[in-house]
């Protein structure tokens, strides 16, 4: 189950429908980063995965699709194209803000939540009942990246992973110690232990599974990126 739509900067958010949750896919910014809009839909709570540009539209998606309200912006990791509209959004809406660790320093927003690997963060609100993304770290495009499980969005799960995985490959890195540790991170903690049928969410361009992705690890290991 993935979108029905190609999203892209200027154009309409895309919309998918799961049990759980409901996810509006949002493209912004001069990269075509994607923003995606999480809404719980037991309790109402409401999370914002990237406030990564254009705080006007993601400001206004957060109107139609959420009655104004936001609750929660967890940043994907400290690379400027992913908090770039995250201090007007903010502002804008008394969100909370949440990070991995590692990056929450460099990022020039303030940090409420210091996630680390494990870490349950709920969509919007805490109470019983409410939907939970699960944090995984995936050390390597940065120290602090993060991806975020939907495990209990069914029919399978979903995995929001910044810029760790893509179709195609993981993330850009800048050595090869920071590619054999994000390889490494991304084939046991997201290869390893979801199933096929999981659709990954990531921070540019189309999603895929990862069983889609599955027969290229040994090529990407080869490759070296």
């Amino acid at each position: 189950m993935s979108y029905t739509g190609d999203v892209r900067v200027g154009g309409p958010p895309d919309v998918l429908e799961l049990p759980s949750i409901t996810v509006v896919k949002l493209a912004v910014g001069p990269m075509d980063n994607n923003a995606y809009l999480l809404r719980c839909r037991r309790t109402g709570g409401v999370l914002l995965v990237d406030a990564a540009g254009e705080a006007d539209r993601l400001l206004a998606l957060v109107d139609e699709y959420a009655q104004g309200r936001l609750d929660r912006v967890v940043t994907t990791h400290r690379h400027p194209d992913h908090w770039g509209a995250l201090a007007a959004v903010v502002s804008a809406t008394g969100a909370r803000t949440a990070a991995g660790e590692p990056d929450a320093d460099a990022i020039p927003v303030r940090c409420d939540d210091r996630l680390v690997h494990g870490d349950s963060v709920p969509v919007g609100e805490t109470g019983a009942g409410a939907a939970r993304l699960r944090v995984v770290s995936l050390v390597g495009h940065t120290p602090g990246s993060v991806a975020l499980v939907a495990e209990e969005a069914e029919p399978e799960p979903h995995v929001f992973t910044g810029d760790s995985l893509f179709p195609g490959g993981v993330g850009k890195t800048h050595s090869p110690a920071d590619f054999t540790s994000l390889l490494g991170d991304v084939e046991r903690e997201l290869f390893g232990r979801l199933p096929d049928a999981t659709v990954v969410h990531p921070g540019h361009g189309k999603d895929t599974t990862l069983g889609a992705e599955r027969p290229a690890l040994p090529e990407w290991r080869a490759r070296g990126w």
